[in-house]
């Protein structure tokens, strides 16, 4: 039982428990109290006039036409309320009123005989009613000192106007013992029903404070931005948890602004070493075809005036070669500025197949769009398309005659590891498009919980030469003698600006590459 909600409602339950055993000891007490003496007092009196009607039946002679024997009366008021303590009683009838009394068990200094003044009125009117409805009758009279209890039961008699009756007196105090008791066991219900909805309440606005709080880091999260700064609810145990997180978020933004600072310098660091290493291939590049363009102009300026034009045309051809070059490099270092929109994937996937078709088509090669696509997807078309025309071209030109290759795009929820970046000069211009581009800085293709984009091409080439792997995404780092190496640099450095990155995977046969971009509602 971990939960707050858990632990209020078994409170509740103990609360509830307990107050029904409060109300078993309340009933317990009632039974012996004071008001269960006037249940036995009722009791007694009806017990005692049944028993006088019983003997009484039982003593009448085989013709009961004549007129009651008092004696006889007497004798049995005597012996039956003798076993009755505080009972008094009598024989009522019509014609005579009271014929016989008897009170046995009178506590006082001498025999009581007479029928007390004050109650016969309620004796009288009792026991005509006795008469009347043939059936026994009891009353209880309550005063603020004592309750006075009458019962009057029909005797057999001629004329059937005899009955006998007895009565007794209770502690006044019983007579509030019902009404406590009701008003206790009141109490406790409405405590009950109280505490329940108190504790509900209590339970209910917690946890709206805790829901608010949680949709609003949800929100942020979702937004993909900074930790939010929560608004306190009123609750202090909640207030100091919401101040906690609230001072944990300053320290963080402050970890974070160092963080970043410190990745700047790393990546300026990076910057520098690729930087040299670029210039060692640029001079390479460049090198090879001014040396080319030389020795055809020297040639040229000795040869017939009828092959100096092969030449101009072979030294066209390097300056060709060397404005290429300088694009891509251009290309490379340039922030990228993206233009985010939503794209029908299967007509633009169909396009990029499209562009490299005649080359396919030379080559034999055989171009297959995979279906499953997602109908649409956001990022920027432009860019994209060149990152995966690089893809493609690389996997016509490395795919021998007879082979295929496969171009497909799917949305995957649980991303996998991505690899470390590469010190490269991409990193650089990575950090530069980040805020042009309008995306999470340096989010390394990690998009959450709502997934990745995986754009995916398949060849059934001979693969990437281990000796490249470690390389593959660094400038001029190529397996063709023709190339410059800049193509699978610029994809990855496309996917970066993205917020996403490019991975390769061994194929037997062949090679694959996945460019993942952080899925994005359309």
């Amino acid at each position: 039982m971990h939960s707050l909600r858990g632990q209020l409602v078994f409170f509740w339950v103990l609360l509830f428990g307990a107050c029904l055993a409060l109300a078993g000891m309340m009933f317990t007490l009632y039974q012996d109290s004071a008001g269960a003496q006037i249940a036995a007092a009722r009791s007694a009196t009806e017990s005692s006039c049944q028993n006088i009607t019983t003997r009484y039946a039982k003593s009448l002679p085989a013709s009961s036409e004549q007129a009651p024997r008092v004696d006889l009366l007497q004798v049995l008021l005597q012996l039956v309320l003798i076993e009755a303590p505080q009972v008094e009683g009598g024989v009522w009838q019509t014609r005579n009123g009271h014929l016989a009394y008897a009170y046995p068990t009178y506590e006082g200094s001498s025999v009581k005989r007479d029928v007390p003044e004050a109650e016969q009125p309620l004796i009288t009117e009792m026991a005509e009613r006795a008469v009347r409805t043939r059936q026994t009758q009891t009353d209880v009279v309550r005063g603020s000192r004592e309750a006075l209890i009458v019962t009057a039961c029909p005797l057999p008699a001629a004329n059937d106007d005899l009955a006998a009756w007895t009565m007794t007196r209770s502690h006044g105090g019983a007579l509030a013992a019902q009404d406590s008791l009701r008003a206790g066991l009141a109490g406790l219900l409405v405590l009950v029903v109280v505490s329940g909805l108190w504790l509900g309440a209590i339970l209910l606005r917690g946890l709206r404070h805790v829901q608010r709080l949680e949709a609003r880091l949800v929100q942020a999260h979702a937004d993909g931005g900074a930790m939010p700064e929560l608004t306190r609810t009123g609750v202090s145990e909640l207030d100091r948890i919401v101040d906690s997180f609230n001072h944990y978020r300053l320290r963080f933004d402050e970890a974070r602004t160092t963080l970043r600072a410190a990745a700047q310098q790393r990546h300026r660091d990076q910057r520098l070493a690729a930087l040299g290493r670029m210039t060692a291939g640029i001079a390479h590049e460049i090198r090879n075809p001014i040396a080319t363009m030389r020795l055809k102009a020297e040639n040229a300026l000795h040869a017939a005036p009828d092959r100096q034009g092969q030449a101009l045309q072979a030294i066209v051809g390097q300056i060709d070669r060397l404005d290429g070059l300088v694009h891509s490099l251009l290309a490379l270092v340039q922030p990228i500025t993206l233009a985010t929109d939503v794209v029908a994937l299967d007509a633009w996937l169909a396009d990029r197949l499209a562009t490299v078709s005649a080359r396919a088509a030379t080559s034999g090669v055989q171009l297959i769009l995979m279906p499953g696509a997602p109908a649409t997807a956001v990022f920027d078309p432009m860019h994209m398309a060149r990152a995966i025309d690089n893809l493609l071209d690389n996997a016509v030109r490395h795919t021998p005659s007879g082979g295929t290759v496969r171009l497909s795009a799917f949305r995957q929820t649980q991303p996998g590891s991505q690899p470390s970046r590469p010190s490269s000069l991409t990193l650089s211009s990575a950090e530069s498009s980040d805020t042009a581009s309008g995306l999470p800085a340096h989010s390394s293709g990690k998009p959450g919980d709502a997934g990745t984009l995986v754009i995916r091409v398949d060849d059934t080439g001979p693969g990437i030469p281990e000796s490249l792997q470690v390389s593959l995404f660094e400038p001029f780092a190529t397996g063709r003698a023709d190339g410059t190496g800049l193509g699978l640099a610029l994809t990855r450095e496309v996917a970066l600006a993205h917020g996403g990155d490019v991975h390769y995977v061994f194929l037997d046969p062949g090679a694959r590459f996945d460019v993942e971009l952080p899925w994005r509602a359309s």
